[in-house]
């Protein structure tokens, strides 16, 4: 068989981390191993049950069987402005300011896309979500990487990146609550990335993947809630965790009118938008009773708050999570990221993350996701208590 080359678009695209991790959990499960994997971003709860009937429903109905609109049904755009002004009081054109994605992971990597250019520079979070590299590696960009350090409280200094660079940037990729370091942002930080963005005419990304999960009574805040961000930014919201609905694949993007524009024209070209039956479920996830969501969070505190006390209590010392449902542990020294997570896996059976596949600065921390009972959370503490590492 003759084997057609890759072009040079794919061959820039960056390798994917945790394919090894995950050949290796796939490799003991099928040795029939008990694995406890709390190294994925999964969510392990089902999609709450008004949003399935609605699915239901609304499949019956013909409409739906034919072709979407391109840029997707007005009502759920609609149901995005309604959801944005209960939960953050920011007015939105369900015209040009609301963009349908096929989950917002497609939105992050299309945005390059759509505004670099070959040579022009992104300015990325170390340790970050690693798909923003994606996008930038196919638009042939470059990256800049803002370190996310504990002592700035997992925030990128503005005043340490070089005014080149900054003028340079065309991109700012940000990510609050965040993954990995399920750490928050303020409002004065959020104003003060308009106002980097405005001197050096930079588009703001804010991934506000996880904007639900937010603990300790704080409520996470939007991008979008200072003053001038939609001059200078879009952000990208996804049902995936708010209501347990990763498969579906359900997301958009919200803000400067420009970009939305540009994501809609780049989507005209690779997609006919999302099932209609999808869309109407959608719209009634983001527009129906949020009971579900308060549970939920309520759910991954309480998961946040038995898991963080059990590593406490055996001696690991972990600093409390304020959003998302991830934990950042610190490695205990000896130890690489990598070495600590090879540990765990092979001695106690459980699967975690190790901070240097997020960027360099990720080394020496572990990321763990909430997503198991409270019992298996217990579970994974006791068996590396068994390792005798924190004695």
């Amino acid at each position: 068989m003759h084997k057609f080359e890759r072009s040079e678009s794919l061959k820039r695209l960056p390798e994917q981390f945790f394919a090894r991790l995950a050949q290796q959990v796939q490799e003991l499960k099928s040795q029939g191993y008990d694995l406890i994997n709390l190294g994925q971003g999964n969510p392990d709860l089902p999609t709450p049950g008004h949003i399935v009937d609605e699915l239901k429903k609304s499949a019956d109905n013909p409409l739906y069987h034919k072709y979407s609109p391109f840029t997707g049904y007005r009502f759920l755009k609609e149901a995005v402005a309604e959801f944005y002004k209960r939960e953050h009081d920011v007015d939105l054109d369900p015209d040009t300011e609301v963009a349908v994605l096929f989950g917002a992971k497609t939105g992050l990597v299309e945005i390059s896309e759509c505004l670099l250019n070959a040579g022009d520079v992104a300015l990325l979070p170390d340790p970050g979500y690693p798909d923003y590299m994606s996008g930038i590696a196919l638009a042939n960009a470059d990256t800049a990487l803002m370190p996310l350090l504990e002592e700035n409280d997992f925030l990128p200094d503005y005043g340490k990146i070089n005014a080149e660079t900054l003028d340079r940037a065309k991109l700012l990729f940000l990510n609050y609550p965040n993954n990995p370091t399920s750490a928050t942002a303020s409002s004065s930080f959020f104003d003060e990335t308009v106002d980097v963005a405005k001197k050096h005419n930079i588009c703001v990304v804010h991934d506000f993947a996880y904007g639900a999960i937010g603990f300790d009574g704080e409520k996470p805040r939007s991008f979008l809630q200072s003053e001038g961000a939609k001059d200078v930014g879009v952000e990208m919201y996804t049902l995936s965790k708010t209501y347990n609905m990763a498969g579906w694949r359900v997301g958009f993007a919200v803000g400067n009118a420009s970009v939305i524009e540009s994501l809609n024209l780049i989507q005209d070209h690779l997609y006919v938008s999302l099932f209609g039956a999808i869309q109407q479920a959608a719209a009634k996830a983001l527009t129906g009773d949020q009971s579900a969501v308060h549970d939920l969070v309520v759910t991954y505190e309480k998961r946040r708050d038995t898991f963080i006390g059990a590593l406490n209590n055996i001696g690991w010392k972990v600093p409390s999570s304020k959003g998302t449902f991830f934990v950042w542990l610190p490695v205990p020294k000896g130890y690489t990221s990598e070495e600590f997570a090879d540990l765990l896996l092979d001695k106690a059976r459980v699967v975690t993350a190790p901070g240097n596949g997020f960027g360099a600065s990720g080394e020496g921390y572990l990321r763990v996701g909430l997503l198991a009972s409270e019992e298996r959370l217990l579970e994974a503490v006791r068996r590396i208590d068994q390792l005798q590492l924190f004695d």
